[in-house]
């Protein structure tokens, strides 16, 4: 049976395995450890994780930055895909948002995830054209 929860200090190592078969962005810097303690130490209920047992097969990011609200690194494990935890990730990450007064949340979607766009679809998050994405590496 899958739980969800927020990750702790001691789920980094599971979450960048789980991240490094589960998770669809080759064009971004790899994951690091300390980016991930980085993130739990800012904000411990950031980042949301589904797991069954001991193994993380789900996660999203909920970003807030009093302002905004963001969603990253949905990602669920193939084996467990279709049985409703994307969903439920998106629906615990809303529920956040409602608890800081947002309004919209935006989510970051690969052009080419095709998989990632239905369940986006789904959930009710559609692409806007007149927007684009500007990244600088630091």
């Amino acid at each position: 049976m899958v739980a969800y929860r927020n990750a702790t200090e001691a789920d980094i190592d599971a979450v960048l395995r789980f991240w490094a078969t589960a998770a669809e962005d080759s064009h971004r810097p790899p994951d690091s450890t300390d980016a991930v303690r980085r993130l739990i130490e800012r904000d411990p209920e950031a980042l949301i994780l589904a797991v069954d047992g001991d193994t993380v097969v789900g996660s999203i990011i909920v970003g807030w930055d009093g302002w905004r609200c963001h969603l990253y690194r949905l990602a669920v494990t193939p084996t467990h895909r279709r049985q409703g935890i994307g969903r439920e990730l998106v629906t615990r990450a809303e529920a956040r948002f409602t608890t800081y007064g947002g309004t919209r949340a935006d989510a970051m979607v690969l052009d080419d995830n095709a998989p990632a766009h239905s369940v986006w679809s789904t959930a009710g998050y559609a692409p806007q054209p007149e927007w684009s994405r500007w990244v600088k590496p630091l």
